[in-house]
């Protein structure tokens, strides 16, 4: 294996192998309440739910660090030991969106010191499509004991912004319409970071709900103005969508920043500029201050 994906035949062959596998289903999606119910109607053998509102963020404030804020490492330290996670385990994370939610598990878990993590390519969607067996009801883990150590995953904070629009990309993985500013259904206001260029974290994917190949997302961030020599890193709405963009980069061999404040946070901020149409705007040239 190399890179953050794991496709459906590689995982087989790790639960064959009697490598120590934990399975983490991260079922969610923005608006939607049913991931747990989801999971218990039919996952992969093994895999244990977890909730991304409550096990991979902190409680939200009133928008200083945005929607989704970075959990407390002692806590989530505690959360991913409930899972099961053991030293030495091997770590695969999946969802039923291409990864879109799952991401978020693989970003917090290598930014918590994880090697051995992965992101199961195309999902349980793709595990049910090989004609591989799900089973019902919840799975209850025996605690594991692995360490963990803060910090390991670049991250952007909101002062930091204006650096890397002005040194290097800054990619908003938003659907194209919230980017726009056509619709916001969640935060403040609607637009964008001016200067920001938007990558949907659905243009990473196949139709079939898989990653793309290296050499396509590759050749797409290059389009966009990803270089190897600059700076890169990568928003959403509130820091989820937007580590399925990071694990698109680290496949086309960049190594990414993730704003976990995001949209939510920067929208949210009193004086922050905002653009809007489909142009990334300058710093803060066409940008709107509030």
């Amino acid at each position: 294996m190399s890179g953050p994906l794991i496709d459906v035949a590689g995982l087989q062959e790790l639960l064959a192998s009697g490598t120590s596998v934990v399975l983490l289903d991260v079922r969610w999606e923005l608006g939607s309440t049913d991931g747990n119910r989801q999971y218990q109607r039919g996952h992969i053998p093994g895999a244990v739910y977890v909730d991304l509102e409550t096990e991979l963020a902190a409680p939200a404030g009133k928008g200083s660090e945005g929607r989704h804020p970075l959990p407390d490492p002692q806590e989530f330290a505690r959360t991913a030991r409930g899972w099961g996670i053991s030293r030495g385990d091997t770590v695969v994370a999946y969802d039923a969106v291409g990864g879109t939610s799952a991401a978020r598990a693989w970003w917090l878990l290598r930014h918590a010191g994880l090697d051995s993590v992965y992101l199961l390519d195309g999902g349980v969607v793709a595990w049910h499509r090989a004609g591989l067996a799900l089973e019902g009801g919840t799975a209850v883990p025996r605690p594991g004991d692995a360490e963990f150590s803060w910090g390991k995953m670049p991250v952007l904070q909101m002062w930091d912004v204006p650096a890397v629009v002005a040194d290097g990309t800054l990619l908003d993985a938003r659907a194209k319409e919230r980017y726009r500013g056509d619709r916001e259904p969640v935060d403040p206001l609607a637009g964008h970071i001016p200067g920001a260029v938007n990558a949907p974290a659905a243009g990473n994917l196949t139709d079939e709900g898989t990653f793309r190949t290296p050499e396509e997302l590759r050749a797409s961030f290059e389009a966009l103005g990803v270089r190897p020599d600059a700076p890169v890193a990568v928003y959403c709405g509130s820091g989820v969508t937007a580590a399925h963009d990071v694990a698109a980069l680290e496949s086309a061999g960049y190594r990414a920043a993730l704003y976990p404040g995001s949209w939510s946070q920067w929208s949210a901020t009193k004086g922050s500029p905002v653009a809007v149409g489909q142009k990334p705007g300058e710093w803060p040239g066409t940008a709107q201050r509030r």
